[in-house]
């Protein structure tokens, strides 16, 4: 770094910040009321899968910055872009579709950013005696992002950001505010749903991890009593999941039916052209008439999309399905039974299991 002190390379950072996406609010410290903003360039953006603390390494160039600094220099960010969301129940495609839209050479795509994760958990407790911010500051601070996720470089023509499964429950917050922007929400019905989270190696402890977060949502929406946590086997944690993201799925669709559309992952493996000239259309896209007619044979497909160092086709998801459905045969079976049993007692459920 030569002769750059902390302080030099934050006022360099904070200089660019109204207008660069090059440099990115990685992210935000509540409690300590500090902001980590990075040095990134296009190519780095596209090759992150999560813009998590895996993109930094030895040699990334960053620092933190006090929240209100931040704030006061974001309030005139310019090199705004159309800003657009791509929500999903998870493991369902998301980021294969965020790829195949960097490959229009006109989106800057944003792979979950970690500030959305905290603006979600700050969601959830506000008006809570254990909030750390009002809802006024709330709100300040989802602005803030906003006008930072919009920015772009000069082929920019529009910014997506895919979310974190989780922080779906911020859709119907983030659209409702944000009028000009569009989203898709990608699906899976619940068997396959249940086939694809417990055919992962890591999916317990996920499953596990976001559990309480998850039921404690679901306890606002049904009547019914839900069992303890510790007393669920793994597919039903898994069928949990799916029904709690599938909710925060329905309010986008409910409250903001005419800027969301439903993506089902098998429906858009059926017909990839059809469904991303859907997808390109419902954002506003122009790709132009070569992308849509190559998109089908595009080789982002034949990789893993969180990892594209791996092959991974249709057809070798298709086995792994396979297998999952023989080796976990008793958990997806346990998962399918919980959710029927929750969907007879209660009939919002219902309305969602019964689709």
């Amino acid at each position: 770094m030569g002769t750059e002190t902390p302080d030099s390379v934050a006022d360099a950072l904070i200089a660019r910040l109204p207008g660069s996406p090059d440099v990115y609010p990685q992210k935000i410290d509540l409690a300590g009321q500090a902001l980590l903003l990075v040095q990134l360039d296009l190519a780095a953006y596209r090759a992150a899968s999560f813009l998590d603390d895996r993109i930094l390494g030895p040699g990334t160039k960053g620092a933190w910055v006090a929240l209100s600094r931040a704030a006061h220099a974001s309030s005139t960010a310019f090199n705004a872009r159309p800003l657009h969301f791509i929500f999903h129940t998870g493991h369902v495609g998301s980021t294969l579709v965020s790829r195949l839209l960097d490959e229009t050479g006109t989106v800057l795509s944003l792979r979950e950013p970690l500030p959305l994760r905290t603006l979600a958990e700050t969601y959830d407790v506000l008006g809570q005696v254990d909030s750390l911010l009002s809802g006024a500051e709330f709100e300040l601070l989802l602005s803030m992002f906003m006008r930072l996720w919009s920015r772009g470089y000069d082929a920019t023509g529009s910014v997506i950001l895919k979310a974190t499964s989780s922080t779906g429950r911020l859709a119907t917050k983030i659209l409702t505010r944000a009028e000009s922007a569009r989203a898709i929400y990608m699906n899976l019905h619940a068997e396959p749903y249940l086939a694809t989270l417990l055919a992962g190696q890591n999916s317990p402890a996920d499953l596990r991890g976001h559990a309480p977060e998850r039921v404690r949502r679901l306890r606002l929406r049904v009547s019914s009593p839900i069992a303890p946590l510790h007393s669920m086997s793994i597919g039903e944690l898994a069928a949990l999941a799916w029904l709690a993201e599938t909710f925060a799925q329905r309010d986008a669709l409910v409250h903001v039916r005419t800027r969301v559309i439903a993506v089902d992952f098998d429906d858009f493996l059926a017909d990839v052209a059809g469904s991303m000239h859907r997808i390109v259309d419902h954002f506003g896209l122009e790709p132009g008439a070569r992308y849509l007619a190559d998109v089908a044979r595009n080789p982002v497909l034949a990789r893993y999309s969180k990892a594209p160092e791996y092959a991974y086709t249709s057809d070798v998801r298709a086995r792994v399905l396979r297998d999952s459905r023989q080796n976990n045969r008793e958990e997806i079976r346990k998962g399918l039974a919980w959710l029927e049993r929750l969907a007879r007692a209660d009939p919002v459920t219902a309305e969602i299991v019964n689709v």
